[in-house]
């Protein structure tokens, strides 16, 4: 069995590879010997943490997390980029399908999974509980097998309480325990976020759930809803939830006012796959025809990520850039492109085609460069799909804050969201809270450089970095664990269209 040292070393090869890099040329911009990098990857040499600092630098790749070490991004800002970005698979499905695995008795091989931290956090709370996840084909998929009986007293929880996600727990485990605890669910800093959707959905499959200070005591005396299980808000998770508790629930169950967001389409095209019949997919009423028992060895490809394409758009925006985004979903892209267009943006769209998954539509879209962008005169605000969604509005913040003209941003479903909108006032943005929840900004010609501190959740963090990118000169933007958490090495990925961004390793 390799030793650390081997396996530290076989990993620094594999990502040097992938970067295109000899040995020679890595040790070149680690000012050190040939020789000396080939002992490393051979695990035949001592390596300090100051070395793996720089050689996580250099390849702009985290070989090792010590401890609460933070990553950091240091961009060389004001430059047009060029060429082609793939778009990867949705974070929020991937993480859905991860809880729906625990459905299945037999092996379940998820196809071209995102690396991220999400990710990387419930394969851990998976792990601890007794379920087997190896990555497998390249590292590309995820291969999950569950026990028969699964070590739920044994959760990992501080992996858990870093992961909104593990909410989802719930409707997959309702029918194997009469009592469990789970911790709460964390994630994004976005103010307070009810759960209380997901317990109502599920008190009529019979969870009853009782908060302590620190996590979630769930009783359970599973009973098959004896009418249809009504939703008391759209939300895309508890319908995830209500429909995994309806997977092994005998017999068809309804499920009204229903999201069907991208990942519940995801979830329910998944639950196809592995043998549940799903009717009303694409609408607000969903019946699934549960099983007792599933056991079944298959694999699903997650579609791609409307979010991440997104983000791509608003960089294309505001760095007036002509880029390829290739693989973008567009039926859930449709609305936000509409309303780019009457900011001023141009792009051209390829002709539809399948993702893997053959249910959903995928285009390219290529960006053209644009003059003066301008406010639009309505307010921009998000609603369930088919609106404008709630993770793409932020993307807008950055290219109003470039746009001719007053744009106010009504970010309704989040306590505290727009208030990091604020932060993009560091680099010249003109972003005034009117209350909680809304947001005027006013347009400007161009964005500065300056060092922030990355804001806990995820999309505003995204939104400082593209205004960085915007921004002529040098900006840092510090621990940048908020991005990891839904972009799969995003530094590298733009520096491939031009971008510098610098990955600092700060041990």
């Amino acid at each position: 069995m390799a030793n650390s040292a081997e396996k530290i070393g076989q990993l620094i090869s594999e990502v040097r590879q992938q970067r295109g890099l000899t040995q020679a040329e890595l040790a070149e911009q680690l000012k050190t010997s040939q020789s000396a990098v080939n002992r490393i990857e051979k695990g035949n040499q001592n390596v300090s943490l100051e070395m793996l600092g720089r050689i996580s630098e250099v390849l702009n790749k985290e070989i090792v997390r010590i401890g609460n070490k933070s990553v950091s991004f240091k961009v060389e800002g004001g430059r047009e980029l060029a060429g082609e970005i793939e778009t990867r698979a949705s974070k929020n499905a991937t993480v859905a399908l991860l809880c729906a695995a625990l459905l299945n008795k037999g092996t379940t091989r998820l196809l071209k999974i995102p690396k991220i931290e999400e990710v990387h956090r419930i394969i851990e709370v998976l792990q601890s509980i007794g379920v087997k996840v190896k990555w497998v084909n390249d590292d590309q998929d995820l291969e999950i097998s569950r026990p028969a009986k699964l070590k739920i007293d044994k959760i990992d929880k501080e992996a858990a309480k870093k992961t909104r996600t593990v909410i989802m727990f719930l409707g997959p485990l309702l029918h194997e325990y009469d009592e469990f605890d789970i911790p709460f669910a964390g994630g994004c800093k976005l103010g307070k976020r009810t759960v209380r959707p997901h317990l109502e959905a599920l008190e009529s499959f019979g969870l009853k759930v009782k908060s302590t200070d620190t996590h979630y005591e769930v009783t359970s005396k599973f009973r098959k809803p004896d009418h249809a299980v009504i939703l008391s808000e759209m939300g895309d998770t508890p319908t995830e939830n209500a429909i995994m508790a309806a997977a092994r629930t005998e017999g068809i169950t309804e499920i009204r006012y229903a999201s069907h967001n991208y990942m519940v389409r995801d979830l329910c095209y998944f639950l196809e796959d592995m043998g549940v019949k799903v009717e009303g997919i694409g609408t607000n009423t969903l019946r699934i025809h549960g099983k007792k028992e599933i056991k079944k060895n298959f694999s699903y490809a997650p579609a791609e990520d409307p979010i991440e394409a997104m983000a791509f758009l608003s960089i294309a925006a505001t760095t007036n850039s002509e880029i390829t985004i290739k693989r973008a979903p567009i039926e859930f892209l449709q609305l936000e492109l509409f309303k780019l267009e009457k900011m001023g943006c141009k792009y051209d769209i390829s002709d539809p085609y399948f993702a893997e998954n053959g249910r959903s539509e995928l285009v390219d879209i290529t960006t053209k460069k644009h003059g003066q962008l301008v406010a639009l005169k309505d307010k921009l605000h998000a609603l369930t799909f088919p609106g404008i969604n709630m993770d793409n509005l932020p993307f807008f913040v950055p290219i109003a804050a470039l746009a001719k003209g007053k744009t106010l941003i009504h970010d309704w479903s989040y306590e505290n969201r727009a208030i990091y909108f604020t932060e993009l006032n560091r680099l010249g943005a003109q972003v005034t809270l009117a209350d909680p929840h809304r947001a005027y900004i006013d347009g400007t010609d161009e964005f500065s450089p300056a060092d922030i501190v990355s804001p806990p959740a995820l999309r505003p963090a995204v939104i400082v970095l593209i205004a960085m990118l915007a921004a002529d000169g040098t900006s840092v933007l510090r621990n940048v664990y908020s991005i990891n958490r839904g972009y799969e090495d995003l530094a590298n990925r733009l520096n491939k269209l031009g971008a510098n961004i610098k990955v600092l390793h700060e041990i």
